[in-house]
């Protein structure tokens, strides 16, 4: 336990920009509104599990990535901060122009499938987003898990998992019932507000930490 508490404020700084970003709506909350209205709740939450492996996946690959590239040049976790709080600082500002002008979150065209196509639909929903991509190298530059050891990645990707699968499973709940969906619109624009205070928190945090 003593050898994990180093890395405490680390697992505390990436695990709140994760809980953020897995909170708001984007294009997983349109595929899991699809799939609760026309299959219902399990199907949504198979569904579920196949977005929080797509994340652990593209956690896995943004950690080892980042990894071999500190290994190479010191000065490349400055440069990933400042990419990392560049990104966030546009994740406000979208979540502060959806606040002044809310769009309508449409649910996405689903067909009926089994839960292994249900599964492989959210995976490779995850894995082939750009943005998903690039939200997870915002994640590794915070540097979480750098100088620790398989224990410490593996407690960290597990960790990831679980807020992930949580937050995605919160909304297959939610939009399985209309009148989740209802007071979501009614306080929407309150919601992406304090999106946007948070992301440019979490942004200047990023920008300003040292080594």
């Amino acid at each position: 336990m003593t050898e994990f508490l180093p890395f405490l404020p680390g697992f505390i700084a990436a695990y709140g920009i994760l809980l953020v970003a897995a909170s708001s709506p984007g294009p997983a909350v349109a595929l899991l509104m699809g799939i609760s209205m026309t299959q219902g709740r399990k199907a949504a939450l198979v569904t579920t599990i196949g977005i929080a492996c797509g994340s652990t996946i593209i956690n896995l690959a943004t950690l080892i990535g980042v990894g071999l590239l500190l290994a190479q040049a010191a000065w490349a976790m400055t440069v990933l901060r400042l990419i990392g709080a560049a990104y966030l600082t546009w994740l406000a500002w979208g979540a502060f122009r959806k606040a002044v002008h809310p769009p309508v979150i449409a649910a996405a065209p689903v067909t009926a499938h089994s839960a292994p196509r249900l599964f492989l639909t959210g995976f490779l929903l995850q894995v082939t987003n750009p943005k998903a991509i690039v939200f997870w190298l915002a994640i590794a530059s915070i540097g979480a898990t750098q100088g620790g050891g398989p224990g410490i990645v593996a407690l960290f990707v597990a960790g990831a998992f679980a807020i992930s699968f949580a937050c995605h499973a919160a909304w297959a709940v939610f939009l399985s019932a209309a009148p989740i969906r209802a007071l979501y619109t009614r306080a929407r624009r309150w919601i992406e507000a304090t999106l946007g205070v948070l992301f440019t928190l979490f942004a200047i945090r990023l920008a300003t930490e040292r080594g």
